[in-house]
């Protein structure tokens, strides 16, 4: 776990501390860096990051007064941060890489094609993520594993990688958002120092309107595939996939030694590098791949010639080497956040809006906005939690609302919509794994979208909301006015 401090608006000395005025600018460059670049010169989102970090830089330095000394302490503690993060991602790309060759993903696909119909696929696929989510505690090690697995499946049976995706992320949050083995519901019960199982319950209701609107939703872009297969399909992918892999139960080694061992609440990064070597191993003792060509497959992905080129794009990866170019971005993410941080922009812009907040409702809105104006700004979905978390913690006690509405609040806004952040880890991690990009699958995202807003909905009705001064405080809310050292690790 990795200890983060971010500066709240108290701790900054008022005469270092910037204006709302001077807050924005560096806000409104990275806004207009961004849009240069990305649209009106087609770049990579890198350099026009780069740019917002040199403004940003210069900004702090010669108008705020800081020293370099400490821009470099805030990017670095970004960095920090986020490391293990980073360290994911790379151990993912080499685990997808070295389950493919060693014929797990393949396999997954080919009885996958056999169980799933165009018209359950979406919802059954939604389901199946959230719960392997819950059982691991971990969004993103479902979506490195099964998640991949779902998106060849879906393609096989003529749906959309954007649908599949969505469906996937839907059930990976949600299964995560009520695991009490996920690393952010137990950061932001912490940082909003709410018992872990109040929390999750405060969630619960919510969480469960909002992925229930959404199965319904794939159900019906299910009804709308159905049919929609071209005949023999099924059976030249599998024959495809019999040409080029040994298809076997002992190819699913892999899956039982990884879900093994997160079943048994071991963190995300060593389970997901043993992954790694059972997939290497099987590689092996399976496919009879030698030891380096198992290995050179783990670094450098994978491209096999099945005869199908379907299959072939669905099981080319770019194994640990190709994760560079997702990781460079995250990379530039994280310094600009650290940056925005230690000038104090994100302390000053979630001090002002929590001004706004003059009722339960706007309260809630507020916690929902800073939430995901965090992820936008600073790039990671704990900067989402642990800023709204601590900085407006005593708004919801001149309410007399309970920890568990802020906390259930970070989360269902912070969390949730990391994923729709092209520049966000999440973002980058999930469109880099799943190899749909960000804004692509964000349409049919659905729970990204009805997870805020069943918790705006919440805030303006005052249903779930739990009061902590009234006699029926232990009661969840029924109607309006009803009573009803911080550390960061792996998702």
């Amino acid at each position: 776990m990795v200890e983060f401090e971010p500066r709240l608006f108290d701790d900054i000395d008022p005469s270092e501390r910037p204006s709302l005025g001077a807050a924005l600018v560096p806000i409104a460059g990275m806004i207009v860096f961004l849009s240069v670049g990305l649209i009106a010169f087609d770049l990579d989102p890198q350099f026009p990051l780069f740019w917002g970090i040199a403004f940003t830089g210069l900004f702090a330095r010669y108008h705020l007064g800081l020293s370099w000394s400490e821009l470099y302490d805030g990017i670095a503690s970004s960095l920090l941060m986020g490391m293990r993060v980073i360290l994911i991602m790379f151990t993912v790309y080499a685990l997808i890489a070295s389950w493919i060759q060693a014929g797990t993903i393949p396999s997954l696909m080919y009885f996958g094609l056999e169980l799933f119909t165009p018209m359950v696929f979406l919802p059954v696929a939604a389901i199946l993520s959230a719960i392997i989510s819950f059982a691991v505690g971990s969004s993103w090690t479902t979506a490195g594993t099964l998640g991949v697995a779902l998106i060849g499946i879906g393609s096989g049976l003529g749906i959309s990688e954007p649908m599949t995706a969505g469906a996937i992320l839907s059930g990976a949050y949600t299964g995560d958002k009520q695991s009490p083995l996920s690393d952010t519901t137990n950061l932001a019960a912490a940082v909003t120092d709410t018992d872990l199982y109040e929390h999750i319950n405060a969630m619960r209701a919510g969480t469960l309107a909002a992925f229930t609107i959404a199965v319904v939703l794939y159900a019906g872009l299910g009804l709308r595939a159905a049919g929609a297969i071209p005949a023999n399909r099924v059976a030249s992918i599998q024959a495809a996939i019999e040409s080029t892999y040994v298809v076997s139960p002992l190819v699913f080694l892999p899956v039982i030694v990884t879900f093994g061992l997160a079943l048994r609440g071991i963190p995300a990064l060593p389970t997901l590098g043993t992954g790694v070597f059972a997939g290497v191993g099987t590689a092996m003792l399976v496919q009879g791949t030698g030891f380096g060509a198992a290995w050179s497959a783990a670094q450098s992905g994978t491209a096999p010639e099945t005869g199908m080129e379907l299959v072939n794009g669905l099981l080319e990866s770019g194994g640990l080497t190709g994760g560079a170019w997702i990781v460079t971005i995250a990379i530039a993410a994280l310094a600009l956040g650290g940056l925005l941080e230690r000038a104090g922009v994100l302390a000053v812009l979630s001090h002002h809006l929590g001004r706004l907040c003059h009722s339960v409702a706007s309260l809630t809105g507020v916690t929902a906005v800073s939430a995901v104006s965090m992820n936008i700004l600073a790039a990671e979905q704990y900067v989402s939690i642990v800023v709204p978390g601590m900085t407006l913690g005593n708004l919801y006690n001149e309410q007399g609302l309970k920890s568990q509405n802020l906390s259930r609040a970070i989360e269902a806004s912070g969390t949730t919509t990391s994923a729709l952040i092209p520049w966000s880890s999440g973002g980058l991690f999930m469109a880099g794994t799943l190899g749909v990009p960000t804004l692509e699958y964000a349409p049919y995202y659905f729970f990204g979208f009805l997870s805020p807003l069943v918790l705006l909905f919440m805030g303006v009705t005052g249903w779930q909301i739990v009061y902590a001064d009234r006699a029926d405080s232990e009661e969840p809310a029924t109607g309006p006015g009803g009573a009803g050292s911080v550390t960061a690790g792996e998702d």
